[in-house]
């Protein structure tokens, strides 16, 4: 769990986890257009909050990832982010790799919650959770007591499965001898198939991500961030709960630097000390060094100069020059909707950053407009209340 904080930095906080709900959802709206003219041939001054229409991608490069969604709506990038922060109410606060895990399988895979695109590392962590399960399955089996006939085996596999998928430990003993007791009563072969449950649970690897140096690595951070604030184990946790998604070396890096730079300003550091910080982790301390040259905002030029795609070593200095040179948090918005390409990934870090800065409402802070046009914008915020007050 975090420090205890004074009340005006959970103030901070709770402002700051709104800040990337909100940054998300008023990206959405041209996510993935490249092309800046385009953006501002139809978003104008203020492209905050424009409904998610593919012909907007008709001219200039861009790819059209949203049909369906509307105004207010998040991205993957918000979907994921609060599947990690149901995990960390479920869990008094804390990061259980296991229960985010599944609940991350759960929502992204089939029959869960999610209707929308799928992104690669997702992808390719919901292939790795069938991998694991099978090479663990495959290993349970082998230890499997040689009275059973080859019938019985696949029964027990079969009965098993559905609480692996969604228990662990001494969760799972209880309930599956009882599913296993609707069709054999034998004493034998219900210790075996709870031998088999423990068996798979046990081998289910912690490190279950995509070798991906995206913004998926990044972006699902400020609640974990919230959770361990001030806390020295927060850059293992940090590296932890990355690896789930993004079993990357140079990704866990880049999250370890947004982390630090977010724990920074969360505990009330100035904008300067937080950045400074956080360039010590960042595997490319050179590029974020030149993001902080530039002395006024251009969202579209830190574009051009560094990348506007999903990759962190892109990313991350448009995200640094934005933060450094915006002097409120809609200036900020703006900038890197603006910016184009992957705007909702960054809003991840611009949106909570800048909100720990200047708050809710005023001339700086989240306009009190725009939090009430995220999409269950109530829960939304109560989670986050729910979360700080652990």
């Amino acid at each position: 769990m975090a420090l205890e904080m004074p009340h005006q930095r959970n103030a901070a906080i709770a402002a700051a986890l709104c800040g990337g709900w909100v940054a998300d959802a008023a990206s959405l709206g041209v996510h993935w257009l490249y092309n800046s003219e385009r953006i501002a041939e139809v978003g104008g001054q203020a492209p905050e909050f424009l409904p998610p229409r593919a012909d907007y991608y008709t001219k200039g490069f861009g790819y059209f990832a949203h049909e369906g969604k509307a105004v207010g709506d998040v991205s993957h990038y918000g979907a994921a982010t609060g599947v990690l922060t149901d995990s960390l109410l479920a869990n008094n606060g804390t990061l259980d790799i296991r229960d985010y895990q599944r609940r991350f399988r759960s929502f992204f895979g089939p029959g869960g919650q999610w209707q929308g695109f799928i992104d690669n590392p997702t992808r390719i962590t919901l292939e790795n959770f069938n991998a694991i399960e099978r090479r663990a399955v495959e290993e349970a089996q082998s230890g499997m007591p040689d009275g059973l006939t080859d019938k019985q085996k696949r029964i027990l596999v079969q009965k098993v499965m559905p609480y692996t998928r969604r228990l662990s430990g001494s969760e799972l003993a209880q309930p599956v001898r009882e599913a296993i007791s609707l069709t054999y009563k034998e004493k034998n072969i219900q210790d075996a198939g709870v031998h088999l449950a423990e068996t798979i649970d046990r081998n289910m690897a912690r490190e279950s991500g995509a070798d991906d140096m995206q913004l998926p690595a990044v972006s699902k951070l400020p609640p974990l961030v919230a959770a361990h604030c001030g806390n020295s184990d927060l850059m293992d946790v940090v590296e932890a709960a990355v690896r789930v998604t993004n079993h990357n070396d140079d990704a866990v890096a880049w999250a370890k630097c947004a982390a630090v730079l977010l724990d920074r300003l969360f505990r009330g550091e100035s904008l300067a000390s937080a950045m400074n910080a956080a360039i010590t982790e960042a595997p490319d301390q050179a590029c974020l060094q030149r993001a902080l040259e530039a002395s006024e905002l251009n969202g579209v030029a830190a574009g051009d100069a560094f990348g506007r795609t999903c990759y962190l070593h892109e990313a991350m200095p448009v995200s640094f020059h934005i933060l450094n040179t915006a002097r409120s948090y809609t200036e900020a918005i703006r900038a890197n909707i603006h910016c184009g390409g992957d705007s909702c990934g960054r809003a991840w870090l611009i949106g909570p950053a800048m909100a720990a800065i200047h708050g809710v409402g005023g001339e700086n802070g989240i306009p009190l407009s725009w939090l009430a046009r995220v999409t269950d914008a109530a829960t939304v915020y109560r989670d986050i209340e729910s979360l700080l007050s652990i």
